[in-house]
């Protein structure tokens, strides 16, 4: 007893998004304009530049067999991990005269290693291209190094070195576009749910059936009354101030 029960009539929601498409459409081409703009001229831009290497590990005169290479694609993870670590990020930083710290750069720094190879692809971002190119090859040699003293590994080869990267790789103008667009849509749409969820006047005569339980009898048409004295008040005003105007000037 006493529990207050909410109906939400989906249709009724569906007919009111539909009322109010201008204004949900008009949203979502404002959001996406703004983050056109955004991704375009005020975030800044940055490159991206892959460098490869394959890791084999064989001993002289001695052939590859299968295992030897399931072994080793399961050690690429490895591999990964040892090109992240402190140690050869922070000789990077060292080597380049970087001003950065070492969350700094590994944040820049991202190690894939793709399905059944031991191929690792190591890629750099940053804003500057020519700085991006020289910190993968920097990365590639110095862990390089670094995996064939821990693992033991008798050589680590570069598939391809770090390529001079023309075209910006982010931020991409049309997922920032659309994404912002979405949003704005959906902002819009979550407001005008809230606000026919939070109003609870009763605008029909079926609104009065359904909540208050009774029956109409007979709808009054005020509106059209309303409408009329207000347009004689107004009549009338204007009709005093004209005669107040005569008896003044006379």
């Amino acid at each position: 007893m006493g529990n207050d029960e909410i109906e939400i009539d989906l249709l009724e929601i569906f007919h009111i998004l539909v009322g109010r498409l201008w204004l949900i459409l008009s949203a979502g081409l404002l959001a996406a304009l703004v983050c056109l703009l955004l991704s375009s001229f005020v975030l800044t831009p940055y490159y991206e530049s892959t460098t490869r290497i394959y890791i084999l590990n064989k001993t002289e005169n001695a052939a590859v067999s299968y295992s030897d290479v399931q072994i080793g694609t399961q050690l690429t993870k490895d591999y990964a991990e040892l090109i992240n670590s402190r140690y050869v990020l922070e000789e990077v930083i060292q080597k380049l005269s970087l001003d950065v710290e070492y969350k700094e750069l590994l944040k820049k720094v991202s190690v894939e290693t793709p399905t059944d190879t031991r191929i690792v692809a190591i890629t750099v971002e940053d804003a500057d291209p020519i700085q991006a190119m020289e910190t993968a090859n920097c990365i590639r040699e110095v862990a390089g190094s670094h995996i064939q003293n821990v693992m033991d590994i008798e050589a680590v080869n570069v598939v391809e070195q770090a390529n001079m990267p023309t075209e910006k790789a982010g931020p991409s103008v049309l997922k920032w576009t659309a994404i912002g667009g979405a949003i704005g849509v959906l902002i819009v749409c979550a407001i005008i749910i809230v606000r026919y969820l939070m109003d609870d006047t009763i605008k029909s005569s079926e609104d009065v059936e359904k909540y208050l339980g009774l029956s109409t009898l007979a709808l009054i048409p005020a509106a059209a009354d309303e409408a009329g004295s207000k347009k004689k008040k107004s009549s009338s005003q204007v009709r005093s101030g004209i005669l107040s105007r005569r008896i003044g000037r006379a």
